[in-house]
C-alpha cells in the first residue's frame, strides 16, 4: 500500500513522506494520550476535533478528496511534531485488500462518516459477505482485524429510512458478527438540540449515529435488545427557539474580501420587492405571508382554474396552484397595488418570482435567513439555520445582507475560530463543510455511549472521555450565547467523575 501519494499541499511532498514515516515508526510510542483513534472518511476533521478534546490521539487518517484532505492536514496534522503525526492515507480500499492484511495501526476508537452504498441482495444473505464491494466492507475489515473498543459511525438520516432498510440490517448484523454490541434502533441527533454550554450550534442537522462496543461475537449476537444511545430531542430542557444565528457570525470588518459575500444589486432588489409585499400585507391585513410556496405567476382567480388541467397535474402541484389562487382572491387589492409599485418584478427570473415564507412572525424579509434556490427564495426565522449541504445553497443572513462565509459555516459545524481552509477556493470549502460532521453532536453521542458502556470499555478511555470538559469547542459560538443560556435557566450537564 502507498500512503505517500502526492497530496499537493503547500508543504513539500518530502515533508509529508517524513511525517507518514514518523507516524508509522513512532505512532505507538507516545503514552500521554489515553487512547488512540482512526479517522476514516475523515473529511475536514469533525471527529478529530472532538476525539482530541476527549484526550485521544489520532494514529490514522483516510480521506480520498484531495482538497478536504488538504484542509484536514492544515488544521490537524501540520501543527503536530513530526513524531506525533498520524498516517495520512488517500484511499481506504488500498489499506484493506481482499487477500492481505489490514494496513491500519492498532487503535481504540474507530470513527467514520462513511458513504451509504446499496448492498447486493444476491441470495438475501446478511453480514460480511453481502457487505463486500461497498465502502462499509472496508470499515468492517478493519474492525474485524483491529477490534477497537468503540466504533462510531455517522451517516445521513435516510440510511435508517424505509428505502434503506436492507442496508441498515446488513450494517447492524455485520457489526454484531464481528463482535460489536449495537442497537437496532438508530440514534438520530442534531446539534441544535444541544445548549451552547454542551457544544450545540444553531444548525438543524439530523444525522444517524451508529455506536458499538466490542464485547465479542457471542455476546453481541445475544445482547440485541439495546436502546439507542441518544433520543432525538432537546437536551437539558434547552429551548431550540432560543438559538440566534448571529452567534456564529464574524464581525464584517474582520472578514477578508467581504464584498464577495455581499448580495448583488439584483439580489438586493429581489429581496426589497418581496419585502415590500410582506410590509403591505402586515399594514393592510395584520398578518405575514402564508407558509405555502407563493408563485406570483399563478396568481389568478380560483374560478379561472381548469379542473381538468388540475387533475392532470401531480397532487402537490395542483394544491399549490389552488392555494395561490385563493391567496390572490383574498388579497387582490394588496397584490395589485404592490405590482404597480414594483413594475420590474415581471422581469425577475422565474425562480425569483417565487417565495416560500417559513419565518412565522419575523418582521421583515431582511430579518430572516434566506436561500436562493432553483425553486424560489426561501425565508426562515433567524433562530437556527438549515443543514449545511455539499452543494452551493449558502445561507443569506438578511440582517447582514450577505452570505455565510466558509469560516462561519465551519463554526456552524462546531469548529473553533482558529479553524481555516488554507486559502483554497470558497466553493471547495463550502462543499467540505456541507459534507462534514457536526462536532458537538458527535461529541454528545460518543460521550453518552462511553458513559453508558463504561463497564465494558478500557478504564483509560472512560476516564479520559468523562473527565473532558462537556463543551468540545470553546469559541465556536459568541460569548453572548452562553450568557443567554445562563439567563434562560437551562441546566448544564454535569461531568461524570
Amino acid at each position: 500500500m502507498n500512503n505517500s501519494l502526492p497530496l499537493h499541499f503547500n508543504q513539500s511532498a518530502r515533508q509529508l513522506d517524513l511525517a507518514d514515516q514518523a507516524a508509522k515508526l513512532g505512532g505507538m510510542a507516545n503514552s500521554s494520550a489515553a487512547f488512540r483513534y482512526a479517522d476514516l472518511f475523515a473529511g475536514i476533521g469533525g471527529f478529530h476535533s472532538m476525539l482530541d478534546h476527549a484526550g485521544g490521539r489520532c494514529v490514522y487518517v483516510s480521506e480520498i478528496d484531495r482538497e478536504a484532505r488538504q484542509t484536514y492536514v492544515h488544521n490537524w496534522v501540520e501543527p503536530l511534531p513530526e513524531a506525533m503525526r498520524p498516517v495520512v492515507n488517500t484511499d481506504i480500499t488500498l489499506a484493506t485488500p481482499d487477500d492481505g492484511p489490514v494496513d491500519v495501526p492498532p487503535h481504540d476508537v474507530l470513527a467514520a462518516g462513511f458513504p451509504c452504498q446499496p448492498f447486493s441482495k444476491s441470495g438475501y444473505q446478511r453480514g460480511m459477505d453481502e457487505a463486500r464491494g461497498t465502502l462499509f466492507w472496508n470499515i468492517a475489515r478493519i474492525l474485524e482485524e483491529r477490534t477497537p473498543a468503540v466504533v462510531l459511525l455517522e451517516n445521513v438520516r435516510n440510511i435508517a429510512g424505509p428505502r434503506h432498510r436492507h442496508e441498515w440490517d446488513v450494517i447492524i448484523q455485520t457489526l454484531r458478527e464481528i463482535g460489536y454490541r449495537v442497537s437496532s434502533t438508530p440514534s438520530v441527533f442534531s446539534p441544535h438540540f444541544l445548549p451552547p454550554s454542551m457544544g450545540g450550534t444553531p444548525q438543524v442537522r439530523d444525522r444517524v449515529f451508529i455506536l458499538g462496543t466490542f464485547v465479542g461475537p457471542e455476546r453481541a449476537l445475544a445482547e440485541v435488545d439495546v436502546a439507542p444511545t441518544v433520543v432525538r430531542g432537546p437536551v437539558n430542557e434547552w429551548n431550540v427557539h432560543d438559538w440566534d444565528a448571529e452567534w456564529i457570525l464574524d464581525d464584517d470588518e474582520d472578514i477578508p474580501n467581504i464584498a464577495s459575500y455581499r448580495l448583488t444589486a439584483d439580489e438586493t432588489r429581489w429581496v426589497d420587492v418581496w419585502d415590500d409585499l410582506v410590509q403591505r400585507m402586515w399594514a393592510a391585513r395584520g398578518v405575514r405571508l402564508p407558509g405555502f410556496p407563493l408563485w406570483a405567476d399563478a396568481w389568478v382567480p380560483e374560478r379561472g382554474l381548469d379542473p381538468f388541467e388540475l387533475d392532470a397535474l401531480p397532487r402537490w402541484k395542483a394544491q399549490i396552484l389552488i392555494k395561490n389562487a385563493r391567496f390572490f382572491d383574498e388579497h387582490r387589492d394588496v397584490i395589485r397595488d404592490w405590482k404597480r409599485a414594483n413594475p420590474d418584478f415581471a422581469s425577475f427570473p422565474d425562480s425569483r418570482r417565487k417565495l416560500e415564507w417559513q419565518a412565522q412572525d419575523t418582521a421583515s424579509l431582511w430579518d430572516t435567513v434566506m436561500h436562493f434556490r432553483p425553486s424560489g427564495i426561501r425565508a426562515k426565522a433567524p433562530s437556527y439555520l438549515p443543514a449545511l449541504v455539499a452543494i452551493t445553497q449558502t445561507s443569506i443572513i438578511g440582517t447582514r445582507r450577505r452570505r455565510l462565509t466558509p469560516h462561519e459555516a465551519a463554526r456552524l459545524q462546531g469548529f473553533g475560530r482558529s479553524f481555516g481552509f488554507g486559502g483554497q477556493r470558497d466553493s471547495a470549502s463550502y462543499k467540505q463543510v456541507g459534507n462534514g460532521v457536526a462536532v458537538g453532536a458527535a461529541w454528545h453521542v460518543f460521550r453518552t455511549h462511553v458513559e453508558r458502556d463504561a463497564s465494558d470499555l478500557p478504564r483509560r478511555l472512560v476516564n479520559s472521555v468523562l473527565n473532558a470538559p462537556v463543551k468540545p469547542t470553546g469559541d465556536a459560538l459568541a460569548n453572548n450565547a452562553t450568557i443567554h443560556e445562563a439567563q434562560s435557566g437551562a441546566v448544564t450537564q454535569t461531568v461524570a467523575s
